[in-house]
């Protein structure tokens, strides 16, 4: 009898892999990973990657039984991206792996450190004695290692050194909770360590802090501009794409780029003549750029442009929102330490506003009030709120939640993008100055995908990125800056800055596939969007149609032709 009810729960736990859905799969995927990381807390050892190596090629094997031909399409669906996700994490794990490789001698000390609070882990009673013997053994090969690294070679660029830094940082904090384990609760090991670990932590800080500035960026050097980040060549772009259900190159994306800025170009010349400023429409841009309103008005203003977008999409009839989305957006100010690496806004529940505080120079309070006015900000209020950002988030809280493991930036700032052509096709601009408010910034998601691949191809510098926006798009200084900062020493993945045009195009694409052709009505494409979760924009498409997905499924999906 005990054996038949072990087999029955045996034969539920492991039905689904073998059934039609995946759900508790990706769950139980996701749960494994948190349990390891919660237990290995020090991420810069072997002991963690090979760990974690083994965690996605245990998962990848195993979801190999699943029985892809009699699922459901959502579940299928959920396959592709389950394979992306462990093949894209495994990936990148290797990649750090060998990232951590090539700086590991700054932790030739380590060994005992590492046995002590992997003990620890199990309880293992403590020799105080020995170990106050082992931790002074052990800061002095420190204060060696620290020495003999002052007097060699810096690192060839500030990100070794950031990680050389990092590295010894997780070791000290990993070191510092095993003490605290046992202090106070082991006579002998308090006793015995209280002044030893004290020195051991204080060499390990200071070793740390040496490191993250031991670098001369021999690898990138700075041309002026001060921004040094890492380009990463075709061959890892390709990959990214890969990733991301994208089948088109670097250059493919580029050209498409300079194509959609040319189309904005001759509909901002139409907009400035409007204007009565002929063709110079930089011009007519600076004018734009001078609406801007008083400090403290502001905030009252970004909520009377959310309730307008709010009004003009329930008025078409154009996506569902719920009152409780509708309810829970907040405003927050941000700072100005903030606003130097983001100088618009930042969304999602909250909607972060930059503008000028009375700490900052005059030059950047005009820059800050300039580049936030109320015909740039039009656009992009709504990006960030309904139906954009915030919209996202409150649906993927409610929708297939599972799936935000797949979270990816083309699905996330794609769908912000394409509500700005949406919007622009069904006349939101009212006036000429919210047309050029709307160009401006689609011109600028253009920009953003010819200057990040070209730097990313070695094809310009960072310098070359803030003239480039300044010159051709018309940009603040001090914006432009902040903006090539954000894209190349931020923590945004080389992809990010396209993913909002290339997103929004795929969208758009989607739009006229299923919209246009009359197969679904606007507003039902649009809630069946937000009802698959932040996905691949590719996938949406593929279960959309009535198409067989064949298991190994790769990207073929043309959406610029």
């Amino acid at each position: 009898m005990k054996i038949g009810i072990l087999f029955l729960f045996f034969s539920l736990v492991h039905s689904n892999i073998y059934g039609h859905d995946l759900y508790s799969e990706i769950e139980s995927f996701r749960a494994d990973h948190a349990a390891l990381s919660r237990k290995y807390t020090n991420i810069y050892t072997p002991e963690y990657f090979e760990r974690m190596e083994q965690l996605y090629k245990e998962w990848l094997n195993k979801i190999e039984v699943f029985d892809f031909s009699n699922a459901s399409k959502d579940a299928q669906i959920d396959y592709l991206l389950f394979k992306n996700k462990l093949r894209k994490e495994l990936h990148f794990h290797s990649l750090s792996y060998a990232s951590y490789k090539e700086i590991s001698h700054v932790m030739a000390f380590s060994s005992p450190l590492e046995l002590f609070y992997i003990e620890r882990r199990a309880g293992k009673k403590q020799d105080g004695k020995a170990l106050a013997r082992q931790f002074n053994e052990t800061t002095l090969a420190i204060n060696k290692l620290h020495q003999d690294i002052k007097s060699s070679e810096p690192f060839d660029s500030w990100q070794k050194a950031e990680l050389a830094s990092e590295v010894i940082k997780s070791l000290r904090i990993a070191v510092e909770e095993a003490y605290q384990f046992y202090f106070d609760y082991d006579p002998d090991f308090s006793w015995w360590l209280k002044a030893p670990y004290h020195q051991l932590s204080e060499a390990l800080a200071q070793y740390e802090t040496f490191l993250s500035g031991h670098y001369t960026n021999k690898l990138v050097k700075d041309d002026g501009s001060g921004i040094i980040g890492k380009p990463i060549g075709k061959k890892a772009i390709l990959k990214e794409l890969e990733y991301e259900f994208i089948p088109y190159s670097p250059e493919d994306l580029i050209a498409e780029a300079e194509k959609q800025f040319a189309w904005c170009e001759k509909e901002m010349l139409l907009a400035t003549q409007e204007l009565d400023y002929g063709n110079q429409w930089k011009e007519a841009l600076e004018y734009v750029k001078n609406t801007y309103v008083p400090p403290g008005q502001w905030p009252e203003d970004i909520h009377y442009l959310a309730e307008e977008a709010i009004k003009f999409l329930e008025e078409r009839d154009l996506v569902t929102i719920p009152d409780l989305a509708k309810e829970t957006w907040r405003m927050k100010m941000m700072s100005p330490e903030a606003q130097r690496v983001n100088p618009f806004f930042l969304g999602g529940e909250v909607i972060q506003i930059s503008y000028p505080t009375s700490t900052m120079s005059h030059d950047e309070k005009m820059m800050s009030m300039r580049g936030n006015n109320p015909h740039f900000s039009r656009a992009t209020v709504q990006h960030e709120l309904i139906p954009g950002h915030h919209l996202q988030n409150f649906m993927t809280q409610r929708y297939k939640p599972y799936r935000r493991i797949f979270s990816t930036p083309f699905w996330i700032e794609g769908w912000a993008l394409y509500w700005e052509f949406n919007l622009w096709d069904k006349d939101f601009p009212i006036s000429a100055e919210d047309k050029i408010g709307m160009l401006f910034w689609r011109m600028h998601r253009c920009a953003r995908i010819i200057f990040s691949l070209n730097y990313h191809l070695e094809k310009m510098t960072p310098q070359e990125c803030i003239d480039f926006l300044v010159d051709k798009l018309g940009h603040e200084k001090a914006n432009a800056e902040a903006e090539v900062r954000r894209s190349f020493e931020g923590r945004y993945g080389p992809l990010y800055q396209i993913a909002y045009m290339i997103g929004g195009l795929q969208f758009y694409s989607l739009n006229n596939e299923y919209v246009k052709s009359g197969k679904m009505s606007e507003k039902d494409f649009h809630d069946f969007i937000l009802q698959q979760n932040s996905i691949p924009v590719e996938l949406i498409r593929l279960q959309l149609s009535d198409k067989q997905i064949p298991k190994e499924y790769t990207t073929s999906w043309k959406f610029l032709d």
